[in-house]
């Protein structure tokens, strides 16, 4: 298929119980269970979301993993970038779907590793002062681990990879002790492994323009950086209905924005990609407290890819990434998988993005 972009969709493996999920949230729970239990907010208010053709699926389950390849594939995906955690000491979580990918050389689709290097709270449950699972940075032997750990996967031929190179994603780049030293050490390990190096990513989070959350991608070293903002209008009306509606005990939200003007950083700095959200609601995860996208649908999200597309027109055709988020962030309320309300209809608004003509 030939394709306008290199399309990276973000990939959450939190659809099978854990026991930690479990004694947190109570039994069984997985992505699933915010998602199913969503209930509208406000007048308009879209909610739950709920699948179609891939029903709730266990992860644990190789054929819901292969369904999802095939999907993706004939839609224009090229890589699934696995959320990926490790929070220092070798504590893990999340890690049997992809353990259970990598082992079985199934399914066939591409896939990158994005590290989620952010302790993990209770701020879904309005408790962001519990710490669940605490991210630490304990120096350069537990990096050492960390790569010695993912070193098989970045040796797989699915492994997504820009001139040779395994493509590695910081999500929080700005919580690195020393992003620099990160960057030197990696990249050394990598050399030590026989690799060409790493492809190093860094998210450069502005969520609703007000500025980065990271500036640093040249001066630390990192290869590239994506760009993740959410699309929203925030005119002066849309900021005052959405204060009105705070008022009234709602969620803060705002209209879908398809303004070309989102993605004016990635067309002025080269070391940015950009990333495409084809719609957000996370009241499932956080109630009144979350934060929606209004008036979102396939069409809408079909002309944020052309602007995003646009975007890497004169990049090296390697380097033409774009990511979305995501491909199954149900509680998130962004996803591409095939739901109630539209069928496939992200999917086709993708892959009609990605197409030639």
């Amino acid at each position: 298929m030939n394709l306008l972009s290199r399309a990276v969709a973000f990939y959450l493996p939190q659809y099978h119980p854990i026991p930690e999920n479990s004694r947190w949230w109570g039994p069984g729970f997985t992505e699933w269970t915010n998602a199913a239990r969503a209930r509208p907010l406000f007048r308009g208010h879209v909610q739950p979301h709920l699948p179609s053709e891939l029903g709730f699926y266990d992860l644990r389950l190789a054929e819901s993993r292969d369904a999802q390849s095939d999907l993706a594939r004939e839609h224009g995906i090229e890589a699934f970038c696995y959320w990926h955690y490790w929070f220092g000491e070798g504590s893990r979580i999340l890690e049997r779907p992809f353990t259970e990918v990598l082992a079985a050389g199934s399914p066939s689709i591409s896939f990158c590793l994005g590290w989620a290097n952010q302790s993990w709270t209770g701020i879904w449950h309005a408790a962001g002062d519990r710490i669940l699972r605490e991210q630490t940075y304990p120096g350069p032997e537990d990096d050492q681990a960390h790569f010695d750990a993912i070193l098989p996967a970045f040796r797989d031929e699915r492994y997504l990879r820009v001139d040779g190179k395994p493509v590695f994603y910081v999500f929080r780049p700005e919580e690195l002790p020393n992003a620099a030293e990160f960057v030197d050490r990696w990249q050394a390990m990598a050399r030590a492994a026989g690799l060409d190096g790493l492809y190093l990513v860094a998210e450069v989070s502005d969520l609703l323009g007000a500025g980065a959350r990271y500036d640093g991608i040249s001066g630390d070293g990192f290869d590239a950086g994506v760009y993740v903002r959410l699309p929203a209008s925030r005119t002066t009306g849309d900021v005052l209905r959405m204060r009105i509606r705070r008022r009234l005990g709602g969620p803060e939200a705002y209209p879908y924005s398809t303004d070309p003007e989102l993605w004016e950083p990635v067309r002025r700095n080269p070391l940015l990609q950009p990333s495409v959200y084809p719609n957000w609601d996370n009241t499932p995860r956080s109630g009144t407290r979350g934060l929606v996208l209004t008036d979102t649908e396939p069409q809408r999200f079909a002309a944020n890819l052309g602007h995003a597309v646009a975007t890497l027109d004169s990049r090296p055709e390697q380097e033409r990434l774009l990511w979305i988020k995501s491909w199954n962030e149900w509680a998130e309320g962004n996803y591409l998988e095939p739901d109630l309300e539209y069928g496939r209809g992200w999917l086709e608004a993708l892959r009609m993005g990605l197409t030639p003509g």
